[in-house]
C-alpha cells in the first residue's frame, strides 16, 4: 500500500471480477485513513472509518457487466470503458440512490441500475447539448420502461433541481471538464462549473461518494483553453474544484493512465481515443 499522503493504486485491467476486486481494495483503503495533498491542512477533516468492502459487492458489478440485457452498443465497449473499475469506486449498495452526471446515452446509468436493484435510483443527468449529442441512445435505452429505476432528468447544471441529502453516490465519467467548456463556435452554453457544484452538493448525503473520470490536460494549463481545443482538464483544476464545494479528497487511481499519452491531442484524435491518460478522482462528503 502507498503512502495514503499520495495515494496511487496500481490497477491493472484483467477481467471484470478481478478488476471490481482491485477496486474494493482502493475503496476499503481510502476510507480508512483521510487521503491528503502534499502540503497537508491542518483543518482538514479526518475520513469516517468504515469496514471494508465485500465480495458481494464485486458480485454484483460482475452481474451487472454480464447482464444479457445489455444493449448490443454497450457490450462492444466495455474494453476500453473498464466499469468495473469505475463501478468498484463508487461503493454501490442496493438500494441507493445515486445520479450519473451529464450522463450521455446512459452506459453507466444502466449498469448502476442493475447494481442498486428495484428498490434503487438512478438519475440519468444531461444538459440540453448532451442529450442532443447522445442521439437516439436514451430512447433506446429507458423506451418502453426498460430501465424502471432509472429516472431522466434535463436541465442546465446551474438549475439543476435536487432533493436535499438525496443522494447516495454520484458519477462524472468524461463530463466533468465540459463545465469549463466556452465554445467558440456557440455549441455549448456558458456554464460555471462552480454554481453546478452548488447544485449538487447538498443534495449529496453525509458520507456520499463522488467519482470522477477526466481526460489529463498538462499541468498548470488554463481549462478555458484545454477543455475547448483537447477536451481535457488539468487534475489540479478538479481537485481544486470539488474541495472548494466542500468535499474532502477521497483518493485516487492509476488504473486508466497512459504515460505515452503526452496530453497534445484532442481526445478525438484517432490515434488516442479510448486511450487517452485519465485521472480517476474520489471525494466524499463529510
Amino acid at each position: 500500500m502507498n503512502d495514503l499522503r499520495r495515494p496511487s493504486w496500481h490497477c491493472p485491467r484483467p477481467k471484470y471480477a478481478a478488476l471490481a476486486v482491485a477496486s474494493l481494495a482502493f475503496a476499503a483503503c481510502g476510507r480508512s485513513q483521510q487521503a491528503m495533498p502534499e502540503q497537508e491542512s491542518a483543518t482538514a477533516p479526518a475520513a469516517a472509518q468504515t469496514a471494508p468492502a465485500t465480495q458481494d459487492h464485486a458480485a454484483r458489478i460482475e452481474a451487472a457487466i454480464s447482464n444479457t440485457n445489455r444493449l448490443a452498443a454497450d457490450r462492444e465497449q466495455d474494453a476500453w470503458r473498464n466499469p468495473a473499475q469505475v463501478l468498484g469506486l463508487l461503493e454501490l449498495q442496493p438500494g441507493m440512490q445515486v445520479i450519473d452526471y451529464l450522463a450521455g446515452g446512459g452506459y453507466y446509468s444502466e449498469l448502476m441500475s442493475y447494481v442498486i436493484g428495484p428498490e434503487g435510483q438512478v438519475v440519468a443527468y444531461n444538459n440540453a447539448p448532451y442529450l442532443k449529442y447522445a442521439e437516439d441512445m436514451p430512447a433506446q435505452r429507458y423506451g418502453n420502461d426498460r430501465l424502471p429505476n432509472v429516472r431522466q432528468l434535463t436541465a442546465a447544471p446551474q438549475e439543476l433541481a435536487l432533493d436535499p441529502a438525496s443522494l447516495d453516490a454520484a458519477l462524472f465519467v468524461q463530463s466533468y471538464h465540459d463545465l469549463h467548456w466556452h465554445s467558440q463556435d456557440g455549441s455549448w452554453p456558458a456554464t460555471d462549473p462552480a454554481q453546478a457544484l452548488a447544485r449538487l452538493v447538498p443534495a449529496l448525503k453525509s458520507g456520499a461518494v463522488v467519482v470522477v473520470v477526466d481526460h489529463v490536460a498538462g499541468e498548470g494549463l488554463d481549462p478555458a483553453v484545454t477543455v475547448d481545443t483537447l477536451h481535457r482538464i488539468d487534475p489540479a483544476v478538479i481537485r481544486r474544484d470539488f474541495e472548494a464545494a466542500g468535499l474532502m479528497f477521497d483518493g485516487e487511481s492509476d488504473a486508466f493512465r497512459n504515460p505515452q499519452d503526452d496530453h497534445t491531442k484532442p481526445v478525438f484524435d484517432p490515434s488516442i481515443r479510448h486511450h487517452t491518460d485519465q485521472v480517476i478522482y474520489r471525494f466524499r462528503k463529510p
